[in-house]
């Protein structure tokens, strides 16, 4: 073979090789989308409103077909269509994500306490669901540690669902601002969602913030945690997570 030949074949390997790559880089990205937009969504936490099953610096995953598919779940907000499809109702207990009511954009993430045709007040801090409170059990003090490294203690309980289903809250008292409401009355397709950390939560509770949920707004429901730094770390600072990784977190399902 001339020299002339062997160049032109072995810049036809090239051509053939850089093809290929480009194949393979589209069809991951296009599986990756798919996977995102379809079936699994990761989001971390930013808030403590969800403190003590989520907390600050918690990465977890979504499955986005729980609920079936709207325009906030698959079409980015935009108007392909309405309503949902492949649609299941939430049930009582669920944690999920949805898109805030007032804009359309901002994920929140809460626990579903509300369905369709509920009545919803909170009493001296205890949830009360068509009439009835919902049973509550004082368990050990929720330890956290402030930036001195000092103690806080906040009154820690497990809440039992209509349902069956149990999940821990904290209350730091049972006055407070979001304590005591007047009844809220749940509307065809929507929910009423609230945080585990009572008292600094911003949630259904609040007309003017979040109020009701409609389903078409659910992202999904939180199904496990797949990493966790503490606080004030960055998923970036790779040279922190030795040290501020939370293994004992790390693949635990969100209940």
């Amino acid at each position: 073979m001339t020299l002339q030949k062997e160049t032109a074949s072995n810049a036809k390997n090239k051509e053939s090789g850089f093809v290929e790559t480009v194949k393979t880089v589209f069809f991951a990205v296009l599986i990756a989308f798919g996977v995102r937009t379809f079936a699994f969504e990761p989001f971390n936490i930013p808030s403590g409103s969800m403190i003590p099953t989520l907390l600050i610096g918690d990465y977890l995953f979504v499955s986005k077909f729980s609920y079936g598919y709207s325009k906030y779940t698959v079409g980015f907000g935009l108007p392909l269509f309405e309503g949902r499809i492949l649609g299941s109702q939430p049930e009582r207990g669920d944690v999920a994500v949805f898109k805030l009511p007032r804009d359309n954009k901002t994920d929140y993430i809460k626990r579903v306490v509300g369905l369709p045709g509920d009545s919803i007040q909170m009493i001296g801090g205890i949830l009360h669901i068509n009439g009835q409170p919902v049973k509550r059990e004082r368990i050990e003090d929720y330890v956290t540690t402030d930036s001195l490294g000092r103690s806080i203690r906040t009154a820690q309980f497990i809440e039992t669902l209509p349902n069956g289903r149990s999940h821990r809250i904290i209350e730091e008292s049972d006055n407070g601002p979001l304590d005591n409401t007047p009844v809220f009355k749940v509307p065809a397709g929507n929910l009423f969602m609230m945080g585990d950390n009572r008292d600094n939560s911003l949630d259904s509770r609040v007309p003017s913030q979040v109020g009701f949920v409609p389903i078409e707004n659910m992202v999904g429901r939180a199904e496990f945690l797949f990493f966790s730094l503490d606080e004030g770390t960055r998923f970036y600072e790779i040279w922190r997570w030795p040290v501020d990784l939370r293994f004992s977190r790390l693949f635990n399902g969100v209940r």
